[in-house]
């Protein structure tokens, strides 16, 4: 995976898995550094169900039970559901990183798709972060 100018494998990230009675639901890896949690990798195999919102609620449980000083994601100019699910549960854009995924195409990750959900160009990425101060009500609300 790329995110902001770095290729890293996500396999090598903690993280967790939903499941029930065995069948994957989905599952969630988290990079920690210095004092930030960025969520690595969300995917949820059932929508509509939780899942998705309690596996990024037990990554910012980390977060908060290792004092971090910011829990944030990157996802691309394209993942419209992303950027509505994210935004929904209180995620704000903090920064637009205009080119960027143009830039890890070229130096970092030849595949990566030139256009991707909806038929939209894959350019960007886009930096989301939860408010510190709604860290504690998101775990709340969404944990299992």
């Amino acid at each position: 995976m790329v995110s902001r100018g770095r290729l890293f494998d996500v396999l090598d990230h903690p993280g967790f898995v939903a499941e029930d009675d065995g069948a994957w639901l989905g599952y969630a890896t988290y990079r920690f550094e210095e004092d930030e949690l960025e969520v690595s990798v969300l995917e949820s195999l059932s929508r509509n169900g939780g899942v998705g919102s309690a596996l990024l609620a037990a990554c910012v449980n980390v977060a908060l039970e290792n004092r971090a000083r910011r829990a944030w994601l990157v996802t691309t100019n394209d993942n419209l559901d992303a950027l509505r699910f994210y935004q929904r549960r209180g995620f704000v854009t903090v920064a637009l990183h205009p080119g960027s995924i143009t830039e890890a195409r070229r130096t970092l990750k030849p595949e990566i798709p030139e256009v991707g959900e909806r038929g939209i160009a894959i350019r960007d990425e886009i930096e989301l972060e939860l408010p510190r101060s709604e860290w504690e009500g998101f775990v709340a609300r969404y944990g299992r």
